[in-house]
């Protein structure tokens, strides 16, 4: 069967992982255009954010040039979730869309999207570590008749091939017994830089500072320091593994965040008192000195005994976990074909690009699977 000639492309979200997904969106369409054998043209029909929607009555293709000035300058009334999802039905050839956003709510119309026949793509981890009844709803739609495709490896690790890597293992037969490592380039830069392997590092509280001027935390570093964002990831990958994790907090997951600060009125007043608790942290990384290690921020999923946890480990010097650097995730998958030296992926795990780039790779697998 000859590559589809027309895909019709719709996005919510553009902000950084959205501005990015579109310039590479920009460069895939030209490039596959080109082909010589089998041309593939992508239209980029609908973009949507909170508060501004751009899309084309008659499908005509939106610019991927001009798309920043063409929707802050467009009147079109905001389409609401089901509306969208009856546009892009009829168009008229297979539709995508590219959910770039955090949204619950668009999470929970996927299924609604898939049974239409329109494919999904998205680094939302909302969709694949809520309730698990959504998770069923979301595969059963794409495994039915004329369901839609559904890729999400950006909701692990950003562009890092972690979620393909875990299916290809998965699938082929192998047995997966063990997942673990850094989850998060948050908690990796922070920890890095507090207990570095070669000893010292500064107050705890003036790194969380440090990362959240730099950029690596939430606006609200208390969204990072909970845990939850790990746990999401990890509902994931246990989902995957073939747990039927029920939800992020259905196990134990420690979280950093001083249990008297837990209820402080913003993030800055957070920042503001969270000195106070260093001695807390300092404790921890001495006693992790003591003996000869370091402490980290980590999540293990023990597929054989059914177990996943999220928090503080201690890590000989040497081991590949603690000698991470920067912002550097690191996730290990001990298998049956694996034994004892199991397979790694390490690489910087956050970023609008990099997300982004893992987005873009969905929509390749996507269109090779119309193919």
């Amino acid at each position: 069967m000859p590559a589809p000639r027309q895909v019709y492309i719709a996005v919510i979200g553009v902000g950084g992982v959205g501005k990015h997904f579109l310039s590479q969106l920009a460069a895939l369409s030209t490039r596959l255009s080109q082909s010589p054998t089998s041309p593939v043209y992508l239209s980029l029909i609908l973009l949507a954010r909170s508060k501004k929607l751009l899309f084309s009555e008659d499908f005509r293709p939106l610019s991927l040039q001009n798309w920043e000035a063409d929707l802050a300058g467009s009147n079109s009334p905001l389409l609401a979730l089901p509306e969208i999802i009856e546009y892009l039905s009829t168009a008229p050839a297979k539709a995508v869309l590219v959910d770039n956003t955090s949204s619950q709510e668009v999470a929970e119309v996927y299924p609604q999207l898939l049974k239409r026949g329109i494919s999904v793509i998205t680094p939302n981890k909302k969709a694949f570590s809520g309730e698990y009844a959504l998770w069923e709803d979301i595969f059963d739609a794409a495994l039915g008749s004329g369901g839609g495709e559904v890729y999400h490896e950006s909701s692990v690790g950003a562009g890092l091939p972690v979620i393909s890597t875990l299916k290809d293992l998965v699938e082929t037969g192998d047995e997966v017994r063990k997942i673990e490592g850094v989850f998060s380039g948050t908690m990796s830069f922070l920890f890095n830089s507090f207990a570095p392997v070669v000893g010292g590092g500064g107050k705890f509280s003036q790194e969380v500072k440090r990362a959240k001027e730099l950029g690596y935390t939430e606006p609200d570093p208390r969204d990072d320091l909970n845990g939850l964002d790990v746990a999401r990831k990890l509902t994931i990958l246990a989902r995957l593994s073939g747990l039927p994790i029920a939800s992020p907090t259905s196990f134990p997951v420690q979280s950093l965040i001083p249990k008297q600060l837990e209820n402080a009125e913003s993030g800055d007043e957070f920042m503001a008192k969270l000195g106070d608790y260093d001695a807390d942290m300092e404790k921890i990384k001495r006693e992790a000195e003591s003996e000869g290690k370091v402490v980290r921020f980590v999540g293990s999923i023990d597929v054989q005994k059914k177990e996943v946890k999220v928090g503080l480990e201690k890590y000989n010097t040497s081991h590949p976990i603690a000698a991470l650097k920067g912002s550097d995730n690191i996730i290990s998958f001990h298998t049956r074909r694996y034994g004892d030296s199991p397979l790694v992926i390490q690489g910087a795990g956050a970023g609008g690009e990099l997300t982004a780039m893992g987005v873009t790779g969905d929509l390749i697998k996507v269109l090779q699977r119309m193919n």
